[in-house]
């Protein structure tokens, strides 16, 4: 049984108190030793995620740097092959921000998951001149009209891609310094940037939700924070309805599309059918722009729709046989026109409240810029991975090529001290490269803990995820979630465990899926609701899914397990009910 993976963090002894929240659905699987370095950067002052998160905290005013230790991670570790967040430090946000607690952050990250520890302050754990600066920031929250730091963000990495270089005509070197120079300087700060913007879109959420529940309308909340518009993530699902209408009203392109997603690129390309050429355009354009999405999509070695094609064709399939009512542009239109009707009766009601009620309308109008901006601020990190991605990619054909590779992906398992080592001397790399794939695959089937405090305890110790016995459903049974977008649908549950293969999901079915990331989110469109494993409030699936308008329901724990497919259930969006009828 392993019993260490290939890159690990030392937890802190203060801030003890780690989660998989939240994280789980960045990085699903073991983090790999080269996203180690991009994020941790333990050889080098360039500074990764740990870096960019600390500076989100100064800046929005939490803590300052003599809080942290500057030689290992406090916010980002490593433990057991997986990634997790310091919920420690997290929980002092909400202890040291003005109108709020750490049940606020609680509530954000865990819901009504077990085990979790109860909070007790320190005496170093009080600071009023960071309170004090934590207003301010929540003051400009409230009252900036827009973000035009995360804008030029969005141009600088559009640039990039626009400029990438002929990637087949630099050597190996310089393959692996572009790599580096391009991301090392610019990495911190988009992701900085991603984790500002992140926890201060939670300000008009709260306020939202405690106004909502204040005025008697607890599930109204939902409403108001939906149909924002201009949410990044969402855009790849507008563009591919836009294409599976092609596809439906083609008799040349079904054609090719029911022969099968497997190898459907390749036979558009090779089609004649002017259907086809025109569709491969289109296509084509679809794939400059959103390409970097793709599953686990933060991790180099995962594929993106750039790189696998078929992926995105999969769910444009889906879209293919959808009926127009599923169009997911008018089903944002009604959800943003029903935002701001709700908007309007409850300002109404707080006519005679007049702070309250610009409280609330302030509130509104920001969840308008941050919740856009936290999927903005994700797609410009991503952007910026791929491209990197992309470089990586032709090194490791070439390596397999030459043998010293065994997959093209190989090089994820490499650590940046061992890259440059190898471009000198790739003697003894493949089979130690073979050995750690294997050891992934190892990893991958445990089952790592949701939360710890102080030591996650040994890996030999962890269940094999198939080991793990959960308990079915019965008929009329109830798995709670967490609402994510309001409304009550029924239908034929269909569990969907790889974004690469969802072709048992028909239109009108319900999505039943174990996480979600960009890659998922298309297959929302032709499903009548959405469950899902795990999520928080703010997650990718609730932000996507309200832009949709699509019922959904995460943290539905287990779900996937526990709900057969095949079975009839309802999915309430608005209490966060998954009711089992018929088995």
């Amino acid at each position: 049984m392993v019993d260490k993976w290939l890159v690990e963090t030392t937890p802190h002894e203060r801030f003890s108190f780690y989660t998989r929240a939240n994280i789980g659905e960045v990085f699903p699987d073991p983090v790999a030793p080269l996203s180690f370095n991009w994020f941790e950067n333990p050889d080098d002052g360039l500074g990764g995620a740990e870096h960019g998160f600390r500076d989100a905290y100064y800046r929005i005013g939490v803590m300052t740097p003599d809080e942290l230790p500057d030689d290992r991670a406090v916010f980002l570790g490593v433990t057991g092959g997986y990634g997790y967040l310091n919920a420690s430090a997290l929980r002092l946000l909400g202890h040291r921000a003005p109108g709020m607690t750490y049940r606020d952050i609680d509530d954000s990250f865990f819901g009504d998951a077990p085990g979790v520890p109860e909070f007790v302050p320190g005496p170093a754990d009080d600071r009023p001149e960071l309170t004090e600066k934590i207003g301010a920031t929540f003051g400009w929250v409230l009252t900036t009209p827009d973000l035009p730091e995360v804008a030029a963000d969005e141009q600088s990495v559009n640039e990039l891609r626009a400029n990438r270089p002929d990637l087949s005509a630099m050597t190996d070197r310089e393959l692996i310094d572009y790599v580096w120079n391009t991301f090392g300087t610019r990495f911190r700060h988009l992701f900085g940037q991603h984790i500002f913007i992140s926890f201060l879109a939670t300000l008009p959420v709260g306020i939202i939700t405690k106004v909502a529940a204040a005025v008697g309308q607890p599930t109204a909340a939902l409403k108001l924070i939906a149909g924002v518009g201009d949410v990044e993530s969402a855009a790849p699902s507008m563009s591919m309805w836009a294409l599976g209408r092609r596809a439906a009203g083609s008799p040349a392109l079904t054609a090719l599309f029911e022969a099968g997603v497997a190898g459907l690129d390749l036979r558009l390309r090779a089609s004649t059918e002017p259907d086809a050429v025109a569709f491969v355009a289109a296509f084509d354009e679809f794939l400059y722009a959103y390409g970097c999405r793709g599953p686990n999509e933060w991790e180099s070695r995962s594929p993106t729709w750039e790189t696998e094609p078929d992926l995105a064709l999969a769910a444009i399939d889906r879209m293919r046989l959808t009926g127009i009512s599923a169009d997911p542009s008018a089903n944002n239109a009604a959800r943003a026109a029903e935002r701001e009707a709700v908007g309007a009766e409850i300002a109404a009601m707080l006519a005679a409240d007049p702070e309250t009620q610009g409280q609330f309308l302030a509130a509104l109008h920001s969840a308008t810029v941050f919740l856009p901006g936290r999927e903005r601020t994700k797609t410009n990190c991503i952007k910026l991975i791929h491209e990197a991605r992309m470089a990586l990619r032709e090194w490791g054909r070439r390596c397999v090529g030459a043998g010293t590779f065994p997959r093209v992906e190989s090089f994820g398992l490499l650590t940046k001290q061992e890259m440059f080592a190898f471009l000198d001397d790739p003697t003894g790399y493949h089979d130690k490269l073979v050995e750690r794939e294997a050891l992934m695959q190892e990893v991958s089937g445990l089952q790592e803990p949701f939360l710890f405090v102080g030591e996650a305890g040994p890996m030999s110790a962890y269940p094999r995820r198939d080991a793990v016995s959960v308990v079915g459903v019965a008929e009329g049974e109830v798995v709670q979630g967490v609402p994510g977008c309001p409304g009550v649908v029924r239908g034929v549950a269909r569990v969907v465990t790889s974004s690469h293969h969802p072709g048992a999901l028909n239109p009108g079915d319900i999505l039943v899926a174990p996480i979600t990331d960009p890659s998922w989110t298309p297959l929302f469109v032709p499903a009548a609701g959405v469950v899902v494993d795990v999520g928080a409030p703010l997650s990718h699936a609730i932000i996507v899914s309200r832009e949709l308008g699509i019922p959904c329901v995460v943290s539905a724990t287990n779900a996937t397990r526990r709900i057969p497919d095949g079975a009839t259930i309802e999915v309430d969006g608005d209490t966060g009910q998954v009711t089992v009828l018929k088995l």
